[in-house]
């Protein structure tokens, strides 16, 4: 407290031993330790497998074949629009600095492969519209994304619309290290735009 009842500090030459004004310098300019305190330090997530569920209505269907009828029995078919999701997915992963999509491919059939481009994401995104009629007719995509950024990863996301009971709706396996702010910043753009249903 000064001596006028101000509330600020004074310097301690105004009123003060040499220690206080070492003191009064240290908190008004502080050194090297203090400035340590406040360092950034990157976290890195590594090899990660996640598996979630959008929540949204679900409803059991029989699957397209006697073997696979005889192997999963019921199928779980998922309420989400399977074109509009795998754009808001390529818009995460686009938000999370995932720069190439390495390839995307429908029902097995692969519609896009350029793992060569270094830059070519959002105009995946933009071009969405050539591949329209295959991903709206289909029932699952698989989507690899490159990402290149303190370190190098790869992201394959499977988007099932219809899949076995054990099975989820998202499956994202990312190979090699990813910051875990942009892994955060990815399942939170997710959750805002879709909704993620909790794991019970």
């Amino acid at each position: 407290m000064s001596r006028y009842g101000s509330g600020f500090r004074e310097p301690p030459w105004v009123m003060g031993s040499p220690k206080e004004v070492m003191d009064w310098m240290e908190a008004s300019h502080p050194g090297e330790k203090g400035k340590d305190k406040h360092k950034y330090k990157k976290e890195f997530l590594k090899n990660l497998h996640i598996k979630f569920d959008f929540d949204v209505k679900r409803k059991e269907v029989d699957p397209p074949s006697f073997l696979s009828k005889m192997i999963f029995g019921k199928m779980i078919e998922e309420d989400f629009e399977l074109l509009s999701t795998t754009e808001l997915i390529l818009r995460g992963l686009a938000k999370a600095k995932f720069r190439n999509t390495a390839k995307i491919v429908v029902d097995g059939n692969t519609l896009y492969e350029h793992p060569e481009k270094k830059s070519d994401l959002r105009k995946t995104i933009e071009d969405i519209g050539e591949y329209s009629s295959e991903i709206t007719k289909g029932k699952n995509v698989i989507i690899t994304a490159i990402l290149a950024d303190v370190e190098k990863s790869t992201a394959t996301i499977k988007i099932n619309k219809i899949h076995s009971p054990k099975e989820h709706s998202v499956d994202i396996q990312i190979t090699g290290k990813i910051r875990k702010e942009i892994y955060h910043t990815f399942l939170n753009y997710l959750n805002e735009k879709i909704g993620l249903k909790e794991e019970s």
